[in-house]
């Protein structure tokens, strides 16, 4: 089945959230969802199996630039693409048939442009994906003390990015091109242009000089994915999507979401680096300017607000590494928002992990989980990113079917207060 999109039902309280479903040559996934972050053709921790049949994910993510430093996008095609390597197959409950069983589930890959940033120009700043404006205003000062003492990795230019591989110091270069032909070798079934995702810190002379040459790389990644034509790992046609950009400043999010919209792609991500305050706005812009027939992707942001303000705002996918990330050092998300299990507390709490009998980390107790932790066992992390990822997963199904329901915004209110209320 080649790509498409079809939007099954829209919000008839938030304009702009709908429910869809993407159509990929290895399956559907139903949107608004969240898309698992596997960065090296690996869920941190879990098998294939576990993501499929324990979190319920129906796509995974893994990342451009660190499959090209290792193990190399030519091993990766060798396996007929980075699904079929880790084993995101399909299983008995994903499969109308039995031929489809065993084969590649849905895949995304980024561009590898957020790697550019954050060796580059965020290097030393502490500035991540998403942050309040008073913790940019504070690194902004900091940044002024510690100005030299960082070397960068990366430096941009309008043709492209050399950096150094952060596993040896070796010297590399990506252009759009290059970024679409390791793209091209890893498979997946949606894609992204090369972009350059700038800071919050930057000024918006250097917002503008960034959409400008994201514009030129777009339709350079687009001549550059027709050229190569279906995928050699895979043998199927690829999605791509662009990226806008544009920073915290609404005339240039609006710019680059018009200029991209008039451009064929098959879809649409929105990156760069968010104030806290103004994400959902942000994405609200950019939103109304995008073609409403093609899918929109949020690139790197998980936390349950973000979400929740991005779908009510357009957004039909997300992903991002946090539920993992977090999972590995104690915090878990409940209902009641995160607790951490090293608490002493839960040394014998008898509860279950999860509350739903349905999921699988419903059968170990908070007391089973804390003391695997202590025990510094390896199964602690698994237990943890099932119940993590299963959380993230089922609060955007559970929106999406508010969408359907036509009960979003309170199905979106009730989550705040309750997630929140400490």
């Amino acid at each position: 089945m080649p790509f498409s999109f079809e939007i099954v039902r829209k919000s008839s309280e938030a304009p702009l959230a709908r429910a869809g479903v993407i159509h990929t040559p290895h399956g559907d996934i139903h949107t608004p969802a969240f898309i698992t972050v596997g960065t090296k053709a690996t869920v941190k921790s879990l098998t294939g199996e576990e993501v499929r049949d324990y979190v319920g994910a129906e796509a995974v993510l893994a990342n451009t630039y660190h499959l090209y430093l290792q193990p190399g996008d030519e091993i990766v095609k060798k396996h007929g693409g980075f699904a079929k390597m880790m084993g995101w197959v399909h299983g008995e409950q994903t499969v109308e048939s039995e031929q489809q069983k065993g084969s590649p589930m849905p895949t995304f890959t980024d561009s590898g442009g957020f790697q550019v940033f954050s060796l580059g120009q965020a290097l030393g700043h502490g500035v991540s994906k998403i942050a309040t404006s008073e913790e940019i205003s504070k690194r902004e000062v900091e940044e002024k003390k510690k100005e030299g003492m960082h070397e960068k990795l990366a430096t941009i230019d309008d043709d492209g990015v050399t950096f150094r591989s952060v596993i040896d110091g070796s010297e590399h270069r990506f252009t759009p091109e290059k970024s679409m032909q390791i793209q091209h070798n890893l498979g997946a079934d949606i894609f992204f242009a090369f972009d350059e995702c700038t800071s919050p810190l930057a000024p918006r002379e250097y917002q503008k000089e960034a959409i400008d040459r994201t514009h030129a790389w777009a339709k350079r990644s687009l001549d550059e994915h027709k050229r190569l034509g279906a995928s050699e790992a895979t043998g199927e046609m690829q999605a791509l999507f662009g990226v806008v950009q544009g920073g915290a400043y609404e005339d240039l999010r609006r710019e680059s979401a018009r200029t991209l919209g008039a451009m064929e792609f098959d879809g649409y991500g929105i990156g760069g680096s968010f104030t806290k305050e103004d994400m959902g706005a942000a994405v609200k812009w950019v939103c109304e300017e995008l073609p409403d027939e093609k899918p929109r992707h949020l690139l790197g942001i998980g936390e349950p607000l973000d979400i929740l303000l991005a779908v009510e705002n357009g957004i039909d996918t997300f992903d991002c590494v946090a539920p993992t990330r977090i999972a590995r050092n104690g915090a878990l998300y409940t209902p009641d928002g995160k607790i951490n299990i090293f608490n002493t507390k839960y040394a014998d709490d008898m509860s279950p992990v999860s509350e739903d009998e349905t999921w699988y980390t419903h059968r170990f107790t908070k007391s089973y989980l804390a003391h695997l932790f202590r025990a510094h066992e390896m199964t602690a992390a698994t237990i943890a990113s099932i119940h993590n990822v299963r959380f993230i997963t089922e609060l955007v199904k559970n929106a999406r079917q508010a969408i359907i329901d036509g009960t979003f915004l309170e199905f979106k209110n009730t989550f705040i207060a309750r997630y929140y209320k400490k």
